[in-house]
């Protein structure tokens, strides 16, 4: 009998319970119907009100906001559409390559000769092998050049061999992106890229003849400069476009006609252009510095590889880390082309194709746990039309590099809001001066930043904004509104801690 009423007592209570809790859930359901939706999904009306003054629809703009360590986003607004990212899919290329590849690789290019080499002469070839280094500058060629002088080479009676066979060759036309084949950001990626294939014209107003001097480094044979500047004394406005440049040529010769004028109130400036081919630059620029060397060279030049040669001296790169830097702070195409190409090269052997280097990074992101199935990798430096990631991706990939070995080496290198790179002068927002690391992207239509934010309550954000519409020109206040929101919320919620 007791036993019965103990048991009936225990399931009165467990009845009470279950009523209870099944009031509380009602309860809160009711209360969850009278709160305004997720916040995260509905823009700040300073944002709102940017876009509208920038005529840029919130449908056209992806905006993902995310504190380090918390839960979900603060704001996520378009952020699982695709999206043409511009430059910020650099940060995909440059934090996988520093995970694969680490932040102290190096690129070799590599000289090696066959024959015999006595008194200086070699009865034989120079084979120069290239391994795809981003940053081969004229300078560091002079060096590896003026390396073989030194250990005692200068006559050379053999041919000229370019081995270019770690990168699979490709056809690149260097105006099919925006009829710019000059601009060196046109420049197609090559195993043996020297220089970035261009020439830096200086242009040296002479006040004393009335005149502008042209000044090109290097001085290449090929390339044919004609100067019919006028020098001039109005304001200096648009002093590239009042140079009425014309460019004419094909991969073996290159004519750079400058008919228009220059003020003398723009003092002195320089300019870049990508002219020849890439075996025809390295060439011409090798018979050039060989020369001012001491050497001599009578032989011919060909393709090949380096089998059955003998390595006389190695130029290396600089380090990985350091390459990145250039590449983000400066969003160098070109560099990141190469680094792209190096990551298939690598990880999926020679020679390289961007079908294989794009698998590289898919495979790496599947074994991190990321998956981004809208994902459409070109170049990996977003001088493509077809690109394509989702804002919230690229900031969960943010958020993901943040817990990184490598992420120091990242984050340093991306521009820092008004101090350096591109950010230097793009942002109005003046409380996020020196605050921001963002890296930048703009094409025709597009318009995209992304990177890291410190708010005013010492709290780190990953920032994403993403804008493809015709006004994406326009969007550097729809920029600046939305660093200054992210950064703000830090101060508000200071105020709110201080007693009242």
């Amino acid at each position: 009998m007791a036993r019965q009423v103990e048991a009936n007592l225990v399931a009165g209570r467990a009845g009470r319970l279950g009523r209870r809790l099944a009031t509380a859930l009602a309860l809160l359901t009711a209360l969850a119907a009278l709160l305004p939706p997720d916040a995260s999904a509905r823009l700040p009306e300073p944002i709102a009100k940017a876009l509208v003054q920038s005529g840029i629809p919130e449908s056209a703009a992806a905006f993902y906001v995310h504190e380090i360590g918390a839960g979900r986003p603060l704001l996520a607004v378009g952020a699982e559409r695709a999206v043409n990212p511009a430059s910020t899919i650099k940060l995909l290329t440059t934090y996988a390559a520093l995970e694969l590849l680490g932040p102290a690789y190096t690129w070799p290019t590599e000289a090696y000769t066959t024959g015999t080499l006595k008194d200086g002469a070699l009865a034989g070839d120079l084979i120069l092998k290239g391994q795809g280094d981003p940053s081969l500058t004229l300078e560091n060629f002079w060096l590896l050049l003026r390396n073989l002088r030194g250990r005692g080479l200068r006559d050379i009676h053999g041919d000229l061999v370019l081995d270019r066979g770690y990168f699979a060759a490709a056809e690149h036309d260097p105006a099919r992106f925006d009829d710019q084949p000059t601009r060196p950001y046109n420049t197609g990626p090559d195993a043996l890229l020297v220089n970035f294939k261009a020439v830096r014209l200086q242009f040296i107003p002479e006040p004393e003849t009335r005149s502008v001097r042209i000044v090109a480094q290097p001085a290449l044979p090929q390339v044919q400069i004609v100067n019919n500047l006028v020098l001039d004394d109005v304001p200096c406005n648009d002093w590239v476009g009042r140079l009425k440049h014309e460019a004419q040529g094909d991969a073996a010769s290159a004519r750079l006609a400058f008919n228009g004028r220059y003020s003398a109130s723009c003092g002195e400036n320089e300019r870049n252009y990508s002219v020849l081919g890439h075996s025809q630059y390295l060439v011409a620029l090798f018979r050039e510095l060989w020369r001012e060397l001491g050497g001599t060279f009578t032989g011919g030049v060909r393709d090949g590889a380096a089998a059955d040669a003998r390595l006389m001296t190695t130029a290396q790169s600089p380090a990985l880390a350091e390459v990145v830097r250039d590449i983000n702070k400066f969003s160098n195409n070109v560099m990141a082309r190469q680094l792209f190409l190096t990551l298939g090269a690598v990880r999926a052997e020679a020679p390289a194709t961007q079908e294989k280097s794009a698998r590289v990074i898919r495979q790496w992101l599947s074994a991190k746990g990321l998956t981004f199935p809208e994902l459409v990798l070109d170049n990996g430096a977003g001088l493509s039309r077809i690109e394509r990631i989702s804002a919230g991706n690229l900031g969960r990939l943010l958020l993901a590099a943040f817990k990184s070995p490598v992420m120091p080496e990242l984050m340093a290198s991306l521009p820092l809001a008004a101090v350096d790179g591109t950010m230097k002068k793009r942002t109005n927002a003046v409380e996020v001066a020196g605050q921001a690391h963002i890296k930048t992207g703009l094409l025709t239509g597009v318009n995209a930043i992304a990177g890291y934010l410190l708010d005013a309550r010492g709290r780190r954000l990953v920032v994403v904004l993403i804008v493809n519409h015709a006004n994406a020109g326009n969007a550097q206040p729809v920029q600046d509104a939305l660093l200054s929101w992210a950064y703000k919320r830090g101060s508000v919620a200071l105020s709110a801690d201080k007693p009242g």
